[in-house]
């Protein structure tokens, strides 16, 4: 009850910036609870029970634990609901997809109306847990990313912690990549 609040109020909040529907709301699908199948139903009948302001706006993502990419493209043809593809996660919880493919997948489930697909994008802290976010980014992985994705439309969000100089600095590298 409270994450559907919680949902309600972001929705609220989007629709009172008098943002289009191309304004998502990102959430992991969640927990396995000892039995995935009947998790991603019970998550699919929630999903239809949400009020249409938030369906209208609300993505998954793949996560690099529980729900990969192919579970979340389950659950998005049997809810209609846009996939957020997150190339980091992807490459620790994947089914062999490669990122061109699986990107390719994820657009089919954005509507015109939803806008361009979204990915997020970060690489592994050498240091760090796996699935540690990188502080800065890498430009050798982000580079190689890009050019596996070559020929693909999307908006692109660095998950990255220092942020602003990572963006920059992803930025400058894209300018000057030769891609289509």
């Amino acid at each position: 009850k409270r994450a559907v609040r919680e949902l309600e109020y972001h929705a609220d909040i989007l629709d009172l910036m008098g943002l289009n529907r191309d304004a998502k709301i990102q959430i992991h699908v969640g927990g396995v609870y000892d039995d995935k199948l009947a998790s991603m139903k019970r998550f699919i009948a929630r999903y239809r029970k949400l009020s249409k302001k938030v369906r209208k706006r609300l993505v998954i993502e793949n996560d690099e634990r529980l729900y990969s990419l192919f579970d979340c493209l389950v659950i998005s043809k049997a809810a209609k609901i846009p996939i957020l593809f997150d190339s980091f996660h992807h490459s620790i919880l994947n089914n062999d997809e490669n990122y061109y493919d699986a990107l390719k997948s994820v657009s089919k489930t954005w509507k015109r109306l939803d806008g361009l697909p979204m990915v997020d994008y970060s690489s592994q802290r050498p240091e760090g847990r796996v699935g540690a976010h990188t502080e800065s980014i890498d430009l050798e992985n982000f580079k190689k990313f890009l050019k596996s994705v070559d020929g693909i439309d999307f908006d692109l969000m660095l998950e990255i912690k220092d942020k602003e100089e990572s963006a920059l600095k992803a930025l400058h590298l894209s300018r000057h990549l030769h891609l289509k």
